[in-house]
């Protein structure tokens, strides 16, 4: 049948890209110590190219039969390897982890300005090529239905569940929520262990002190990428959690001030260097950004309707800048803390006593 046979083609797809990436890794190594660098690079990217055409023509063929109706079902979808979503949320975490390794290979060796300004600069040239590369990535178009680890809508309305439309939405997402809460528990016991480590302390050493620290025989630049590189496995699977809570998957719809500066306030409120109080920040902002649209929208209709009457020119104004009151309330909320809480909410010293 089309089913048997594109999933042939996907196995065969990602066979060929994973013998690829090897090949050239392999190459790179065995060749390290009889060929200088630029020719061996220049080897692994022909023997990739080579595997990424082949991976193309399987995989090409594949996705649209895959994708099709009738053939999209949700233990067929992601790759159509059939695999557990919770492979997906660790398997997110990984491509991040190597994006990361990219770019700390690149903009680490900087400083201080430097280095802000060149991941900020990577970061949107990888958006672009993202968004706008189709052939390469699809684009901007939606990856929807994707799978969710817990009990669906409408499988909870049937049988054995039979719940309500109301009840069925709140027992799906307290089931979602339990099961992040387990892998947040999960993750702040391995970065508590880590932080009381003899590994933590050196980078907190580093932190405080990067010259005393090299001094001392250690390698900075290697310890940069190394937390730089588990940063950004924790967003990865972050990020692949999100996706799978709203059950698609949206490039159009990345903003950087909701997925970057958002997050960034969020550790400075929360407490930079407290890992209980990034989680704390999280809520707390992420709360404040929900609430602070409605909540504007009712207070400039009192205040609209009570200076110029309902309707009136100035009622309507404020109700139109009613949803910029969020990115506002966040900036506010960031001087504030600035100010009066340098350290955060819960700062750094709490969590070491």
């Amino acid at each position: 049948s089309r089913r048997v046979i594109a999933e042939r083609q996907m196995w065969s797809a990602w066979l060929i890209g994973g013998l690829g990436a090897v090949g050239a890794w392999g190459s790179n190594y065995l060749l390290r110590n009889r060929l200088p660098g630029v020719l061996r690079a220049v080897i692994a990217v022909m023997i990739l190219g080579v595997a990424y055409v082949l991976f193309r023509q399987r995989f090409g063929l594949a996705v649209p039969v895959i994708e099709s109706t009738g053939f999209s079902d949700d233990s067929k979808y992601l790759g159509g390897l059939g695999l557990p979503i919770l492979l997906a949320w660790f398997i997110g975490g990984l491509l991040a982890a190597a994006a990361a390794w990219v770019i700390a290979r690149i903009a680490l060796g900087l400083r201080s300005d430097y280095l802000a300004i060149a991941t900020l600069g990577i970061a949107e040239i990888i958006i672009a090529l993202l968004k706008n590369e189709g052939w390469l990535t699809r684009g901007v178009l939606n990856v929807t239905g994707l799978p969710t680890p817990v009990p669906t809508i409408k499988a909870l309305q049937v049988a054995p569940y039979s719940l309500t439309t109301d009840a069925s939405l709140i027992v799906n997402k307290l089931l979602f929520v339990a099961v992040i809460a387990v892998f947040l528990a999960l993750f702040l016991w391995l970065a508590h262990r880590a932080l009381h480590s003899p590994w933590g302390r050196m980078m907190r050493a580093i932190r405080d002190n990067e010259e005393a620290a090299n001094a001392m025989g250690k390698n900075v630049v290697m310890r940069h990428r190394q937390v730089f590189i588990l940063g950004s496995f924790l967003l990865g699977v972050g990020g692949a959690m999100l996706a799978t809570n709203v059950l698609q998957f949206e490039p159009a719809g990345y903003n950087p001030l909701r997925y970057t500066f958002l997050i960034w306030v969020m550790v400075v409120v929360g407490g930079s260097g407290n890992n209980l109080g990034s989680v704390v920040g999280g809520l707390l902002i992420w709360f404040a950004w929900i609430q602070a649209e409605p909540v504007a929208s009712w207070l400039f209709a009192v205040l609209g309707g009570g200076l110029a009457g309902e309707g009136s020119d100035l009622a309507i104004l404020l109700a139109e800048r009613a949803p910029q009151m969020r990115t506002v309330i966040m900036g506010l909320a960031l001087l504030l803390v600035l100010r009066f809480a340098p350290r955060g909410i819960l700062p750094e010293t709490l969590q070491q006593k």
